[in-house]
C-alpha cells in the first residue's frame, strides 16, 4: 500500500496513509520501503523511457509462462518454515 502511493506520488495527499502504515512498520523501515519504491521507479522510469531492454524479451516470456504458483504448495512452503522457525538466531560476527 505505502509502494502505491510512493509510485503514485499520493502520501502527501493522504494524510492518514502514512499514520496507517507507520503502525507496522519502524521509522527505520519506513525510510528503507520508501527509497526501495523509489529506487524501482526511477530504474523503470530510466530504462522505459531510454527504451533499454532489461532482460532479452525471449527470457521474460519464459518467466511469465512458468510463474504458476500453486496456492497449496505455498501454504505447505510457509506452514512449514513458520513450524521450524529458530527460537533464536546467532549474534552476527563482529568482523
Amino acid at each position: 500500500m505505502w509502494a502505491d502511493h510512493v509510485t503514485r506520488n499520493t502520501a502527501k495527499e493522504d494524510n492518514g496513509i502514512y499514520e496507517q502504515v507507520r503502525e507496522h512498520f519502524t521509522e527505520q523501515e519506513m525510510v528503507d520501503l520508501t527509497l526501495i519504491s523509489c529506487f524501482f521507479n526511477f530504474f523503470n522510469r530510466l530504462t522505459d523511457s531510454l527504451q533499454i531492454p532489461v532482460e532479452d524479451q525471449g527470457e521474460v516470456d519464459k518467466i511469465k509462462r512458468s510463474v504458476r504458483l500453486d496456492p497449496e504448495k505455498v501454504k505447505t512452503y510457509l506452514q512449514t518454515t513458520v513450524e521450524n522457525w529458530p527460537e533464536s538466531f546467532p549474534e552476527p560476527n563482529p568482523d
